[in-house]
């Protein structure tokens, strides 16, 4: 069972969170410190002050550490895809900057690190590949290059695809299409990570299942990663949420606290969907919640400052949920 956990809370400086974490959890990812443009912010310079404190805290507390994570589109150093001039790198130039970087990162964690993310987020919804920098300047061949770094830097650690909305069909049947393709390579794919960002009213549990049967299948491990759920109304894409002021505000109803009826129906909800990972066993190899607290959550800002949302499986003073408490009940 894993957290995602922030640089204030390995440095120390909210010793509560620090104790759920060391009671509750056996697992730890970084939630932002491992990211390229905080981990590699100029082509020759690596900063791995904060990535090296947080390897030391799981080390610490006898975790299982995963990495977050090596190629992705966003978050990424700026220098990454362009030359001195400003123009556009060579495939062979954005090739031998990916190897470099994964060798170095990976490298330098080598036997502490127990997985990685290799590639975050890199197809959408209907199949197709985010037209991202890497995809534009090598093509649907970035993906098993990263692979073949990730494994060549560290061959001992698991190497793991990892995205967003996974219970849609199209990213689902492309993401098996990409397992069996690694495999075709002889290229090492140890698990699916199905980030876990839900809603009251998304994912459909039972498509949330077929994807989970359907990477199965192909012979990997499924992660349920970067876990919540917002207790808020999902936000309309469509809005001009900047300009709508009453739209703001009805994005925001329970600033002074979750009503009884809104925390039961989101207390059965987390229930049922941990009740399915629990059903999967035998294919679940970790679920990891994408923060400690309530407070912690980067939900609270999301798609507007100023919200309050309730989506993790601590609140704010660091005690479980109900279903939470239930679970822990469970199992003592």
């Amino acid at each position: 069972m894993g957290v995602a956990i922030n640089t204030s809370q390995v440095a120390g400086h909210e010793p509560k969170a620090s104790a759920v974490i060391a009671q509750h959890f056996n697992s730890v990812v970084a939630e932002n410190c491992m990211k390229c443009e905080v981990i590699h912010p100029e082509e020759d310079r690596y900063d791995f002050t904060q990535a090296d404190r947080f390897v030391e805290f799981g080390q610490k507390h006898d975790m299982a550490i995963i990495g977050h994570c090596l190629i992705w589109h966003s978050q990424c150093a700026g220098w990454f895809f362009t030359d001195k001039d400003g123009k556009t790198v060579s495939p062979e130039v954005l090739k031998q900057r990916m190897k470099d970087h994964i060798h170095t990162v990976v490298g330098r964690y080598k036997g502490k690190i127990k997985g990685w993310d290799v590639v975050n987020e890199a197809i959408m919804e209907d199949g197709s590949y985010r037209n991202s920098m890497f995809y534009q300047i090598l093509g649907e061949e970035y993906i098993p290059l990263a692979f073949q770094y990730a494994h060549e830097a560290d061959p001992e650690a698991e190497l793991y695809y990892n995205d967003y909305g996974m219970n849609v069909k199209g990213r689902r049947e492309r993401v098996v299409r990409l397992i069996k393709e690694l495999k075709e390579r002889k290229l090492r794919i140890d698990a699916v990570g199905m980030q876990g960002h839900m809603g009251m009213d998304y994912p459909d549990l039972e498509d949330f299942e077929t994807s989970m049967l359907s990477f199965a299948a192909e012979g990997v491990k499924v992660m349920v990663t970067e876990w919540d759920m917002s207790a808020l109304p999902t936000a309309s894409q469509s809005a001009n949420i900047s300009d709508n002021v009453a739209y703001r505000d009805s994005l925001n109803p329970y600033a002074d606290g979750l009503p009884e009826d809104v925390s039961r129906e989101w207390n059965s909800r987390m229930k049922s969907f941990f009740s399915l990972f629990e059903k999967h066993a035998d294919i679940v190899s970790r679920v990891t919640a994408w923060g400690v607290t309530d407070k912690n959550s980067w939900k609270n800002d999301f798609p507007v400052k100023g919200r309050t949302d309730y989506p993790l499986l601590f609140d704010r003073n660091y005690q479980p949920k109900p279903f939470v408490k239930e679970i822990i009940e469970k199992n003592r």
